[in-house]
Formats: structure tokens, C-alpha cells, sequence
């Protein structure tokens, strides 16, 4: 018997803003080692949202589309920006 998908809709909606505002930060290096710290960075700060299915995919989601919860996840992700450009993992020098 097959396991139901159980999924975080949190992280999707984490990557989707960090793909509209990384680009904002033009001292952020960018690369795949930085985009998953500061993920990891903004999901450790954010409720998590598991669902299974899509019923509770559909409800989730537009609970996640609601202006004050897209800016908290907003803040999150450029805050880890912020944090990994001063000390980036991958390398590079921090600014």
C-alpha cells in the first residue's frame, strides 16, 4: 500500500518568493548552497503547513495567499538573504 504524499506547502511558497526577490540583493551570491541556506533559514522561522491531498492543498493555500501570511514569509526569506550575504557558506566573501 502506497503512503499518502505528505507535503509543506510552506517551503513551496518559500522558494517562490526567494525566486521574485534574490535578485533585489545584489551582494547575494545566489548560488544553490546559499538559495538552500536561506530557505532552511526562513523554514526554520515559519509554522510549518503539512497537507495531504488536495483538498487540504487547496484550503492551505489560499490561507497562505493572505496578505499578512505572504509577509511574514517574505520577511523570513530576506532576512536569510540578509544573514547569508554577511556569511556565505559557499565560499565567497561576505559583505
Amino acid at each position: 500500500m502506497t503512503r499518502p504524499a505528505l507535503r509543506n506547502l510552506v517551503e513551496g511558497h518559500a522558494a517562490e518568493v526567494y525566486d521574485r526577490v534574490a535578485g533585489h540583493f545584489p551582494d547575494f551570491c545566489g548560488c544553490e548552497m546559499c538559495r538552500t541556506d536561506v530557505l532552511v533559514y526562513a523554514l526554520n522561522r515559519l509554522p510549518a503547513r503539512y497537507v495531504v491531498g488536495l483538498e487540504g492543498s487547496v484550503v492551505t493555500d489560499i490561507a497562505l495567499d493572505k496578505d499578512q501570511n505572504r509577509a511574514v514569509i517574505d520577511v523570513a526569506v530576506m532576512e536569510g538573504i540578509r544573514k547569508v550575504t554577511l556569511a556565505p557558506r559557499c565560499g565567497r566573501k561576505g559583505r
